[in-house]
């Protein structure tokens, strides 16, 4: 086996991973800190410099992938910060089976391997971690600057929480100890973005340093990072529904839109972070670590949002089923709205005065975590080992509105806007305005003269609404691994027997102001004309809109929000406050097994799984608190096998099992029992967890001298898949008063049929320097790389029919894919490093990715991502030892984020062949190109 060594500041020890298939970004040593000790029997080590970083790193990466227990790639120690990576998601999102969701252009939601988001779970040096959002783990709230690696694992294992259903992300923090002496890297950069021509500005810094402590050392680690950015964002939404009214021939695939907008966005985010780590190490056989990070997200928002209601008066159609003939009418007694007979379609048409609801929203949005861990190892004779952790993370998630107003257009049809629409281009929502002319009869109205300032339009001062809201999120979690190290099962083994505990508890509080009249205005000060509330300011972005605007005022925001909080009271929002608290005890057994052949990793987990839940519910016409309790135990197995074919050579197969529980706010007993209507709506605190079972083969092959090649495939089986729908309720639980309210309408979070996903992976990396002696080529050449993974993914799982009150089929049972399963996922990547350069190009993309999936045709069927991609390109020079210069350059393409409904699969179950259409783009978004430079220091 060959051994490198390469003069360095970081040092990678040839460790096993473990028992968990992962990915790993390895900037250091740390990686032995949630692994199992190295084989003993092996002494190689892997210096890299830091002079060609991809090319050295890699190699270092390939040699722990190999000699791991389990399925594991590898990426090199500065991927996170050789590419404009400053948050966790956008870090991961270049591995093989990783696909991301963005929000805002930016990296947000994490899938593996083609699972819902919500698979993905998060966790600092192994301690899952309930992100402020909840079950859903946002990691743009975490910056990349933070890890020492980060850690993706797939295949769940015994020692791993059993909500990890697709896999986890874990990150593991910096010590002293992955570093000689005393240590200090440093960045400091600003940047542009195209769009507006906003700045944005990025700096970090960690320092280090070892101690003696009598016969052993103390090592202490501070970081500290910030990024800002402020952006602009180019932006269309278009909803569509079915009409009732538009029964003429062909009305059963047509679908028209209720209401266009624009929002546009003034945006200024910011990411910082510090974090703290105290290792002592008394003696080679004992470990005490004390660690604390804490980790911000702001997003402080100016949102001008133009909403025009085009189905104001739907209501003026009436139902006809015959043909409209060949005549149009130029003078409609229909404002227009899915009036076929006027010569209007879905994608083009008139709409004589239509309403405008003009909403200006100012944010500052947050989102934190504070974790803190005490952990212990301590070895003893004859291979026992203990582990002991404790740990206190909180989490908040803060929604508050600083202030939003709302301006309404006036009831008076002519002094409305007539809007010109053309939705037949998918990427551009083209409107033009003009003044509505009344003509003689009261009934008839034509288009006037173009208007192009939206501002002179009357839209009164409707309302001020300010909003205080924050989510809290506690979490305790206690820990006790014991191993020993002996025979087994014909080899030499390491057995495992851990407890754990967790109980997180979710607090929603969330309260408001709402001032609608003209009293309530006049005491707060605030302007009821637009044009005294807004800046004359150009618009910033470039998509062209067929209308010019005002921005509002966020200091006059600002001036009648402190107004409003002054002279009157926050009320509470009792619908949405609630208390859930989450407790359980878990305990497992697994061993890790040795053979000359390879090894297996197996053993089972069990978990019992306490929910309690507190909060209002309305029942009737009583309103009074709930609570609401259940339990219940699962038991969660899983094996690996790794063969070594050959030396360079591995076969890895395992077998898993997870459990998805439903999200803390899905579990809130909050509860609208509407009897007039006959409706419930709110949390289903009885909702059971979806149960999901996979099977994993893989082979990989380690090309001498360095390279790498992995293919694989993979199935799950998913049961009780979560579904938020409408159905029969079907159950007594809330009768009263002689009421049964069994068949009451029930909309909120349910259990539906099961489905599987499966599908496959390939993956290869190979430098060109080691073959260009043997190929004759110069020596330059010698600094290119390649990289490239993908991954096709295949899901499908069955929706349930949904029935009314009599039992009546309203939707017929379907199958659907998975939630964010794109078909493909590939990443490819080259780079050139030589003399000191370092130049690296990568491009991701992945495929239409399902949204949300309708019960009925009201909004136009299911909702799709479209095709998502990116392509970024760095750049370093290292101008002295430890001193580089860098350039990224992020987005290159500026592709939009497209969103569409399609009605198809619902029309084909409903036995109406429908060819699959995407022409109904439902949101539409534009972020632009970003380019930042700076110098790094590692010394």
């Amino acid at each position: 086996m060959q051994t490198r060594s390469i003069k360095s500041h970081f040092f990678v020890r040839n460790a096993l991973l473990g028992s968990a298939a992962a990915l790993a970004i390895l900037p250091s040593s740390a990686m032995a800190q949630s692994a199992p000790a190295a084989d003993e029997t092996t002494n190689e080590a892997i210096v890299v410099t830091g002079s060609r970083p991809i090319a050295e790193s890699e190699a270092a990466a390939l040699q722990i992938q190999k000699n791991s227990d389990s399925l594991v790639s590898v990426v090199s120690s500065d991927a996170a910060g050789r590419l404009p990576d400053q948050n966790v998601a956008q870090a991961t999102g270049r591995l093989p089976g990783v696909a991301v969701e963005r929000d805002q252009g930016q990296a947000r939601y994490i899938s593996i391997r083609g699972a819902p988001n919500y698979w993905t779970t998060l966790s600092f040096d192994g301690i899952n971690v309930v992100s402020p959002e909840g079950r859903d783990a946002r990691f743009d709230s975490i910056p990349s600057a933070i890890a020492a690696q980060i850690i993706v694992s797939k295949a769940v294992t015994p020692d791993m929480p059993g909500e990890t259903v697709s896999g986890n992300v874990n990150v593991i923090t910096r010590s002293a100890f992955d570093y000689d002496g005393f240590h200090f890297a440093g960045k400091a950069g600003y940047g542009v973005a195209e769009l507006g021509n906003r700045p944005q500005y990025e700096g970090s810094a960690v320092v280090s340093t070892r101690v003696p402590a009598g016969e052993g050392e103390i090592g202490v680690l501070v970081s500290g990072s910030y990024y800002q950015r402020d952006m602009i964002t180019d932006n269309f939404e278009t909803d569509y529904e079915r009409v009732s009214q538009d029964q003429r021939p062909g009305a059963v695939s047509r679908f028209w839109a209720h209401e266009t907008e624009n929002k546009l966005y003034r945006l200024t985010r910011r990411n910082w972070s510090m974090s703290g780590r105290l290792d002592w190490k008394p003696d080679a056989d004992n470990t005490i670590s004390v660690r604390s990070i804490y980790t911000t997200f702001t997003d402080d928002e100016m949102r001008d949002n133009f909403r025009f209601d085009l189905d104001d008066r739907q209501s003026d159609l009436v139902a006809n089923t015959a043909d409209c003939g060949t005549a149009v009418n130029p003078t409609p007694t229909t404002t227009g709205y899915a009036d076929v007979c006027i010569g209007n379609t879905p994608f083009k048409g008139t709409i004589y005065g239509i309403d405008i609801r003009q909403r200006s929203t100012l944010r500052a949005f947050e989102q934190s975590i504070f974790t803190n861990t005490v952990e212990g190892t301590h070895e003893f004779g004859d291979g026992w080992k203990l582990n002991w952790l404790g740990n206190y993370t909180e989490s908040k998630d803060d929604r508050s509105v600083v202030g939003e107003t709302t301006w309404d257009s006036p009831s008076i049809r002519n002094l409305r806007p007539t809007v010109a629409y053309d939705f037949s281009d998918l990427n551009f929502g083209r409107l033009s305005l003009f003044n509505t002319i009344q003509l003689s009869s009261p009934t008839r109205y034509q288009a006037g003269t173009q208007v192009t300032a939206i501002d002179s339009f009357t839209k009164p001062l409707t309302s001020l609404n300010v909003l205080d809201a924050v989510d809290t999120t506690k979490a305790y979690t206690a820990k006790f691994v014991v191993s020993r190290e002996t025979e087994f099962l014909g080899g030499d083994a390491v057995l495992k027997a851990g407890f754990q505990f967790d109980q997180r508890a979710k607090t929603v509080d969330e309260s408001n102001i709402v001032l609608n009249t003209a009293a309530q205005f006049a005491t707060i000060g605030i302007p009821t004309t637009y044009s005294d509330f807004s800046l004359d300011t150009p618009f910033k972005g470039e998509i062209p809109m067929g209308y010019t605007f005002r921005y509002f005022d966020a200091d006059k925001m600002h001036a009648a929000s402190e107004s409003a909080v002054k002279n009157f009271s926050f009320a509470p929002v009792t619908g949405n406050i609630y208390d859930v608290r989450e407790q359980v005890y878990a305990g497992y057994v697994m061993a890790n097994v040795k053979y000359d052949w390879g090894s297996l990793v197996g053993g089972a987990r069990v978990e019992h799984v306490k929910n309690r839940g507190i909060a209002v519910a309305t029942i009737g016409s009583v309103t009074a608190p709930v609570t609401a309790e259940s339990d219940g135990t699962l038991v969660f197995p899983s094996l690996h096998l790794n063969f070594d074919v050959q030396d360079d050579q591995k076969i890895r197969i395992g077998f898993t099992s997870g459990a998805a529980r439903a999200d803390y706010d899905q579990l809130r007993p909050n509860v609208t029992v509407d009897d007039s209507n006959q409706r419930i709506s709110g949390g289903n605190p009885a909702v059971k967890p979806e149960r999901a079972y996979g099977l994993d083969a893989y082979y990989e092959y380690y090309v001498q001298p360095q390279g790498y090649f992995m293919f694989g495939a993979f199935y799950k089986k998913v049961e009780d898949v979560l579904y938020t729908s409408r159905r029969v309720f079907g159950s007594n639980a809330l009768d009263s008063n002689n009421i049964d309210r069994s068949g009451y309408a029930f909309s909120g979070i349910t259990n539906g049929g099961s489905g599987r996903v499966f599908g496959a992976e390939v993956a290869a990396q190979m430098q060109l320097d080691p073959y260009v002696s043997d190929l004759g080529l110069p020596d330059w050449m010698g600094g290119f790389g390649i990289t490239a993974n993908a991954t096709y993914n295949d899901s499908e799982v069955t929706k349930p029919a949904i029935l009314d009150a009599a039992g009546a089929v309203v939707s017929p049972e379907r199958k659907v894919p998975l939630p964010g399963t794109s078909e493909v996922v590939y990443n490819v990547g080259a780079y050139y490093e030589k003399y000191g350069l370092s130049l690296r190009l990568q491009y991701q993309n992945r495929t239409n990715w399902a949204d949300g999936f309708a019960d009925n045709l009201d909004s136009a069927g299911d909702t799709y991502w479209a095709n998502d991609d990116e392509l970024d390109f760095s750049a370093r020079y290292e101008i002295s030892k430890g001193i580089e210069v860098y350039f990224d350059a992020a987005n290159l393409l500026n592709n939009p984020g497209r969103r569409f409904s399609d009605p198809s699969n619902i029309l084909t179950a409903q036995g109406v062949p429908t060819p699959f259409s995407s022409r109904y783009t439902i949101e539409w978004e534009r972020f632009g190109r970003r380019y930042s430079g700076g110098i790094r220091v590692n010394f």
